[in-house]
């Protein structure tokens, strides 16, 4: 990381499909949450890009570039992870996809946490401090039912692979019973009380921007460490 780079800068990464729904509302929050301390912000849609997840070339792994934590494969996400070199904080969200993020967000992972993660006994990342991260989650399953869907294990596998990458701060954000559609009477989802989720809508979900906004304050606030 650069020594003259000082300004704040936390970048926002919709692993959503959709610009205008649930997971981009939240990470947009967050993102103005991030600028209220000053921090520079930016908010990438991954569906936007074009590239694949780790393609197992094991290229960083290698003497010559382990510690560099750059990854070979060239494509349009490579700017995006040169972008995260350079930030103080990142906040990533994703709907839940049949009990696990979406596949953009997959593929990201593969790339940004491999490359920096070391096959070292003594330290577990090439990074001595990491971007603070923020990880927001929304899924039309109430809270009731993560641990019976399996998510737990989810969030706390991702958890457990981010804390390995040294950063200052690490939090993650549950958008449960979300509404899903913007016509419930267009669809066939019987299952679904449309009332309830609009309720959850009216009354819930404002809250959960509310905590989208404080996340990305406390990210936002979070300078420089000692880089790579």
């Amino acid at each position: 990381m650069s020594e003259q780079i000082k300004t704040r800068k936390v970048i926002g990464l919709n692993g959503g499909p959709r610009k205008n729904w649930n997971t981009a509302s939240l990470l947009e929050e967050a993102l103005k949450g991030a600028a209220s301390t000053g921090a520079e912000t930016k908010l990438i849609h991954l569906y936007d890009l074009d590239y694949k997840g780790c393609r197992s070339c094991f290229s960083c792994k290698t003497k010559e570039n382990y510690l560099k934590g750059r990854c070979a494969l060239k494509d349009e996400l490579s700017s995006v992870l040169e972008l995260l070199e350079d930030c103080t904080g990142a906040v990533m969200g994703s709907p839940i996809y049949l009990s696990d993020v979406t596949g953009a967000l997959r593929s990201f992972l593969e790339r940004y946490i491999f490359i920096n993660l070391a096959y070292d006994f003594d330290a577990p990342s090439v990074l001595k401090r990491g971007p603070a991260i923020g990880l927001i989650y929304s899924m039309n399953v109430p809270e009731t039912l993560i641990e019976t869907m399996g998510y737990d294990v989810l969030f706390r596998s991702q958890a457990n692979f981010f804390s390995r990458l040294n950063p200052p701060v690490f939090e993650q954000l549950l958008s449960c019973d979300t509404y899903q559609f913007s016509d419930y009477s267009r669809y066939h989802a019987p299952m679904f009380d449309e009332a309830h989720k609009r309720a959850v809508k009216e009354t819930q979900f404002p809250q959960d921007l509310k905590l989208a906004y404080e996340m990305g304050a406390r990210i936002g606030q979070t300078g420089f460490g000692d880089g790579k």
